[in-house]
């Protein structure tokens, strides 16, 4: 059986009924996140989240790239969010890498180097300042005046604000 099978199976014997409860794509606390894909990060335990409450963009790293430029845009712009918590974390694989170390490893075995930015970083709060920045320099994010940047110890499940310059 495979992963996709095994949560097919759980879906099916599991307890999620939708969202009925919520009558709209809108958030009701207005504020759109965007964290890491790391599987170690339960976005809703960590801010004690309900069904509906926020959005919540997930990539590598937890980097403010165009894309997440983009949903932030159609979220602000359409869906009423007015705040963002940029959330990154200790221990993150894109710290362990180098841009061109693994750029390098993509060519050798694909012969073609990748147009995107890996954005490996060695430190996470100047990665989460570089991210907050992005968010707060966008002209396509009309509400930047509440941007702000964490990171998140995932050993200890502790939340640091990053202060921004």
């Amino acid at each position: 059986m495979t992963a996709i099978d095994e949560l097919l199976q759980r879906h099916t014997a599991g307890t999620d009924h939708g969202a009925p409860g919520v009558p709209t794509p809108v958030p009701s606390l207005h504020l759109a996140v965007v964290t890491c894909m790391d599987a170690r990060i339960k976005v809703f335990d960590v801010f004690g989240l309900r069904h509906g409450e926020v959005h919540i963009m997930r990539n590598a790293g937890g980097i403010v790239t165009d894309d997440v430029i983009r949903s932030l845009a159609i979220s602000q712009r359409r869906l009423e969010t007015r705040e963002v918590i940029v959330m990154q974390h200790t221990s993150c694989g894109l710290s362990m890498i180098t841009e061109d170390d693994f750029k390098d490893e993509l060519e050798r075995e694909t012969r073609l180097r990748p147009p995107w930015a890996i954005e490996a970083f060695r430190e996470v709060k100047d990665s989460v300042r570089q991210s907050v920045e992005r968010v707060r320099r966008s002209p396509f994010v009309p509400h930047r005046e509440h941007v702000r940047g964490f990171v998140y110890d995932v050993h200890t499940a502790e939340l640091t604000e990053v202060v921004i310059g």
